[in-house]
């Protein structure tokens, strides 16, 4: 479909849907000037995606952890190996 189609118009219903979320956060009753409540819901969706940003990054490195620790205690293996056969 998307070798045929625009992608940009094909999700254009899903990225206002998206768009309409944080509005809808900022301003639910739609009492702000629509310049305001269109730069707070901006606003919030930047906060939105950092945030999803720092959970990956904090997932990321939890991942990375255990290897670390388990090549830090190879090393630490490998170097108790070499000062026993010298």
């Amino acid at each position: 479909m998307h070798a045929r189609n625009d992608s940009r118009v094909v999700t254009t219903k899903a990225r206002a849907a998206f768009m309409a979320k944080f509005e809808d956060e900022v301003d639910p009753n739609r009492e702000l000037p629509e310049p305001e409540r269109l730069r707070r819901a901006g606003m919030a969706r930047k906060a939105y995606f950092a945030r999803l940003a720092w959970r990956s990054s904090v997932a990321r490195s939890k991942k990375k952890a255990p290897a670390a620790a388990e090549s830090a205690s190879a090393q630490e293996v490998e170097r108790a190996s070499a000062h026993t056969t010298s």
